[in-house]
């Protein structure tokens, strides 16, 4: 893994080194500037920080050129069938100079241009610079699913890309201003949905997706998308035999990514994902495992695997080393740098147990497995059981369905309870219920809805907003698959822009600032285009009123995990921040969020937000992750706005240290 940086155009040599030092975190291992000017006087450079996976020798150093050094490239990711495709190019008569996935990449641009990436299986974020043609051109990709990020400015002629936002910020002509619409996204659903960013002119290159700058001209095309059958499809085979092939199938996509020259572990939450990852991985070589969870007293009430006993057990059953991290942070003190590395304003507090099982993991293992991408294929979110719940209750009489509505507006935050999560969703159930599917699955990933953003906005910032859709890019997932069984609809919305917008979002940002690689074993692409054409959607989750979640999974890894762990219920990845708000960030929440900072933001009516945090207080609601939105926001605001410079020059002292 590493950061990529580059210019077209527009800045320097001191600029693309500045970009460049910023990410150090994302590459500690080593540092390079490829620069020229063209022959108009326009300044050109690629930027590489690198963290050695393969092949830790100088050879690996970027950026990388080809033999006659007309093609450049500055590279982030990996590739799983490198060797493959290795040995196909050395057939065709082209030569190497190292070990590594990146001299595959580029000699397979060399041969095939953008067509290339129609057959690379990996994760990856690269920059292609080809002096080939007497008007030069940079090429800039992204893996199929996301994973890894790349950030990009265009104004005209004038280009700059990064692996993250933070670097885009040293280019002296980039104005970043807050794109107030993105704000109001943030606000309904704790993160900002991919290409938009919280800056009006940064953006993210999607998913799936290539660009061109050319004849100073940037064009942006998809080359690859996750594909639904019809919702009347037949599938051929039988229950038995899709069990059999998945099973083969995932042992196929563990084993391709545990190819690395440095140690591998993985991330074990004693979960469904998580240990059938290791289960799988500790048939081939020794992993070391990794299980965070807080204290009890914090962990009351929480939707969380209460028990990292359960854990400890299945590691020593496949005699893994099992590392228990238990997690008692100074969270005041962490979030402002929590905050820097994630660029943007993301309200989940699932960064926490992120970063600092990534930051313990650190000492002994360079490249960790995660389970992320599990539940957007195999349908593990209640939110996809909670659509059949839905539609049952909408066949109830009218005065029946606005009385449990009533009845559950007044449930209280039901704090320390393990019913918490349960009335949690109840409440948005009910508030969804009389709405059409998609309407209803869209308004329960939200955390604000529009009454109550109208009256915690200022008039300013509504004004600013106008009849702003938040809720645009769903809609438009939701008309790509509109042929598609809604089960699988509700699926590609997720793994389109819920996933990389957020899960794939925080699990970079947080493993980068320990400088350690993440890899998604659910997200190999041939694995997940089988399970997307082949799985029926009833074999995903089977069942309405009590329905089994990721069922034929489930069926695949019996034989391979014992049942303690293959019925476990399921559990997020979260932290225990109703606990910190009510002792640890308290002072923290009335200081950040009092009424003069609010009023001077000129975004939010200090009286509302206030009430928001009396309420929580009191039990009357629960209003956690939306005081936990309010306090990320302030922070970032303080970080990237208010005094950014400061964190810009720490980066610097940090990298020539």
């Amino acid at each position: 893994m590493c950061g990529i940086s580059g210019l077209v155009g527009v800045g320097d040599r001191e600029t693309l080194a500045r970009m460049t030092a910023a990410q150090i975190h994302r590459g500690p291992d080593g540092f390079g500037l490829f620069d020229r000017h063209l022959p108009a006087g326009a300044y050109l450079g690629l930027g590489s920080r690198r963290l050695a996976i393969l092949d830790l020798s100088e050879s690996g150093h970027m950026p990388m050129s080809n033999q006659d050094r007309t093609l450049w490239i500055t590279y982030n990711g990996e590739i799983y069938n490198f060797r493959e495709l290795r040995q196909e190019l050395e057939s065709s008569g082209y030569s190497f100079r190292s070990e590594t996935d990146t001299e595959v990449v580029l000699h397979l641009y060399e041969r095939y241009g953008p067509d290339c990436l129609h057959r690379l299986n990996g994760i990856f974020a690269f920059a292609i610079c080809d002096l080939r043609s007497s008007s030069p051109e940079i090429f800039l990709a992204r893996d199929h699913f996301g994973v890894k990020p790349l950030y990009y400015w265009s104004n005209g002629s004038r280009l700059a890309f990064a692996s993250e936002m933070k670097a885009l910020l040293e280019v002296r002509e980039l104005d970043p201003n807050i794109d107030p619409q993105a704000l109001h996204q943030y606000l309904t659903f704790l993160w900002v949905p991919e290409p938009n960013t919280i800056f009006q002119n940064i953006r993210k290159l999607p998913a799936g997706h290539y660009a061109l700058h050319r004849n100073q001209r940037l064009t942006i095309r998809k080359y690859w998308d996750l594909e639904f059958p019809e919702a009347d499809a037949i599938y051929p085979r039988s229950e038995k035999a899709l069990t059999n092939e998945i099973r083969e199938r995932f042992c196929d996509s563990v084993k391709r990514q545990l190819i690395s020259d440095v140690p591998v572990g993985a991330f074990l939450s004693a979960g469904l994902d998580s240990s059938s990852i290791v289960a799988i991985a500790s048939q081939y070589q020794p992993i070391r495992t990794y299980t965070v969870s807080f204290p009890p007293k914090d962990r009351l009430g929480e939707n969380t695997l209460d028990d990292p006993a359960v854990a400890a057990r299945f590691a020593r059953g496949l005699n893994c080393e099992n590392q228990q991290i238990i997690a008692q942070p100074n969270v005041a003190d962490l979030l402002p740098s929590l905050t820097w590395h994630m660029d943007e304003p993301v309200a989940d507090p699932a960064i926490i147990p992120a970063y600092l099982v990534c930051r313990h993991a650190r000492r002994t293992s360079t490249v960790l497995l995660s389970g992320v991408g599990g539940d957007e294929l195999f349908a593990g979110y209640r939110k996809y059981s909670a659509h059949h719940w839905g539609e049952a209750y909408r066949r109830l009489p009218s005065p029946v369905r606005k009385l449990v509505q009533h009845e559950l507006s007044r449930l209280p935050n039901l704090r320390g309870s393990r019913w918490k999560g349960n009335a949690r969703l109840l409440k948005k159930m009910a508030r969804s219920a009389d709405l059409p599917p998609t309407q209803r699955f869209i308004m329960n990933c939200t955390y604000l809805n529009a009454k109550q953003k109208s009256m915690l906005y200022s008039p300013e910032f509504l004004n600013e907003i106008g009849d702003c859709d938040p809720s645009l890019p769903h809609r438009e997932a939701f008309e790509t698959v509109a042929h598609a069984e809604f089960l699988n609809q509700m699926l590609y919305l997720d793994a389109k822009i819920f996933m990389p917008s957020l899960n794939l979002n925080y699990n970079d940002k947080m493993s980068m600032a320990s400088s350690v690689e993440v890899r998604v074993p659910f997200l190999d692409r041939s694995f997940a285009e089988f399970v997307a054409w082949n799985v029926p959607p009833a074999l995903k989750l089977k069942g309405s009123i009590r329905p089994t979640s990721k069922y034929i999974f489930r069926q695949a890894m019996k034989g391979i995990l014992p049942g303690e762990v293959l019925n476990q219920p399921k559990a997020g990845f979260a932290a225990p921040i109703d606990y910190w708000l009510g002792h640890d960030l308290r002072e923290l929440v009335d200081d950040l969020l009092c009424e003069s900072r609010i009023r001077s933001r000129n975004l939010f009516r200090p009286a509302v937000v206030r009430t928001y945090i009396d309420e929580h207080r009191r039990g009357v609601q629960d209003w956690s992750m939306q005081i936990w939105q309010f306090l990320t926001l302030e922070i970032w605001m303080q970080t990237f706005l208010d005094r950014r410079t400061s964190h810009i020059d720490h980066t610097l002292q940090a990298a020539t240290a």
